[in-house]
């Protein structure tokens, strides 16, 4: 006989094929349709020779792997593990050493002591030297950054650590799920994004890990670039256009299938969302890589280190060029 699979131990841990297969296939051929394009797209290179070169890493959790360089280097948070200012203290050493002309931080759940919620006893008297690196929490840096052609650019980036909740007190910086912690608080002139938590749908798992209101946010900034981490297994890189197929596959993601075979209806909207998605997808190739134009577009990064099997590190540090 055969066995039926598991289900994923926890959230954060990804299905198996077969598993997805058995539970949700058509759910498995939208990703792998949306991903398809957006890996047709490309990551996203810049054009400019005057390009900027930003390497992103997160969740180093007390690790410190070997960094490229890069002309500004970006850690989307869960630089520790229990999150003492000790451990944390550390980490902002090691990254302090490394060449890099400008480094922008944000906290993660695990960075414990950077949130008065959620800071231990004994730290409450201990201090940080963050060095020459810039951390974010709820704010923006704007960097003047020699390009790689020679001249001069700026960047604007905006920082926020906070989470849906999914721990205990030590988890630094959580909200209720359905709390909206995110609506107008991320200024409209931001070139980079960087968060903890991904935006729903994007980088999250299938399961959907990332923050509803969050993704409503960034559809209304539209930044060049949005950096997070939290979930390991979902580490990588998308290009998102933001087009009707774009709201198309959210809207499908978000959809609970029901076979017509067991007695449901897929229904129109279903439908038409798929076309929609088929038809964009498209249309957005056509446009970029046929008649070579530009779209407006948004290169997100789960830029996360930790290989969520083993604990250690796992994968490389992501660079991009803007």
């Amino acid at each position: 006989m055969i066995s039926r699979p598991a289900a994923p131990a926890s959230p954060f841990d990804p299905p198996s094929f077969s598993y997805q297969i058995l539970t949700s296939p058509l759910a498995l051929l939208i990703r792998a349709l949306y991903h398809a394009f957006s890996l047709l797209q490309g990551p996203g290179v810049s054009r400019n020779s005057n390009h900027i070169r930003i390497v992103c890493i997160s969740d180093t959790h007390t690790q410190k792997p070997p960094i490229p360089s890069g002309d500004v280097l970006i850690h989307a948070g869960d630089l520790t593990n229990a999150g003492t200012a000790s451990e944390i203290q550390v980490q902002i050493d090691w990254l302090n050493s490394l060449p890099h002309g400008h480094k922008i931080a944000i906290a993660g759940n695990h960075d414990s002591y950077l949130d008065p919620r959620s800071r231990g006893r004994s730290d409450v008297n201990n201090t940080l030297d963050w060095g020459n690196i810039h951390y974010l929490q709820h704010s923006s840096v704007r960097l003047k950054v020699p390009g790689q052609g020679g001249n001069a650019r700026v960047l604007n980036i905006y920082g926020a650590p906070q989470i849906p909740a999914c721990g205990g007190k030590e988890f630094a910086f959580q909200y209720r799920r359905e709390e909206n912690a995110w609506t107008g608080t991320i200024p409209l002139d931001t070139d980079v994004l960087v968060t903890h938590t991904p935006p729903k749908w994007h980088l999250d798992l299938p399961v959907g890990l990332g923050c509803h209101f969050l993704l409503k946010e960034v559809w209304r900034v539209k930044p060049r670039v949005h950096v997070f981490g939290h979930v390991h297994a979902a580490r990588g890189k998308a290009t998102v256009l933001w087009d009707e197929g774009q709201k198309a596959y959210e809207r499908l993601c978000g959809r609970k299938e029901r076979w017509i075979l067991w007695g449901g209806s897929l229904g129109i909207g279903w439908w038409l969302d798929v076309m929609r998605l088929a038809v964009y997808g498209i249309l957005g190739l056509l446009w970029t890589k046929v008649w070579g134009a530009e779209m407006h577009a948004t290169i997100m990064i789960n830029a996360a280190l930790i290989d969520w099997r083993s604990g250690k590190i796992g994968y490389e540090a992501q660079v991009i060029d803007v």
